[in-house]
């Protein structure tokens, strides 16, 4: 099955839903061990999980992803609960007046995961991108969040795709397997 397939398949599933506050809670425990690190979130579109209530109770600087063109990594400004201006894609994000951060922690949304930590996105490679980049520069946490449901599995890797290092859902914890 080719990534469209899986991705239509994944973002179908999604839709069911899952348990939103279990979610939360797994979400909340992977990242406590994190405390004091840069952590990237987002903002939920598109029936995404929502990881601002995990975001809320970290302990340490909290930045959202901003697109800043076509086909490169994304950047990270600080969020504090300031209104945030849209972006393309129907993204949200902090204003240019934000500084920009460095996060060591990413909430990655997905469409799909699968066990060895393969994620479908939404195609435009962002996320593949911005890993690769601060993988390159020092150790950095990807986090995936989603719904059980989400569950693909088998995810064809190409060269350039960025591996999970954690998966949470509304079921618990997953530690990739490859």
């Amino acid at each position: 099955m080719d990534k469209s397939a899986l991705r239509a398949r994944a973002l179908a599933a999604r839709a069911a839903g899952g348990d939103g506050d279990a979610l939360t809670r797994h979400l909340i425990a992977a990242l406590a061990p994190h405390g004091g690190k840069i952590l990237s979130g987002y903002w939920p579109m598109r029936g995404e999980p929502d990881p601002r209530p995990a975001m809320a109770a970290h302990d340490g600087p909290v930045c959202l992803p901003v697109v800043p063109g076509k086909a490169v990594p994304l950047v990270f400004r600080r969020w504090q609960g300031e209104p945030l201006v849209p972006g393309p894609f129907g993204t949200s994000h902090p204003p240019d007046s934000q500084p920009v951060l460095s996060p060591t922690v990413l909430i990655v949304p997905l469409a799909g995961f699968d066990r060895r930590g393969n994620r479908i996105g939404y195609g435009g490679g962002y996320y593949d991108r911005t890993l690769q980049m601060l993988r390159e520069s020092g150790q950095v946490t990807a986090i995936g969040m989603a719904f059980a449901v989400q569950e693909l599995p088998d995810i064809p890797a190409d060269p350039f795709d960025q591996p999970l290092d954690l998966v949470v859902t509304d079921r618990g914890h997953i530690l990739p397997q490859p």
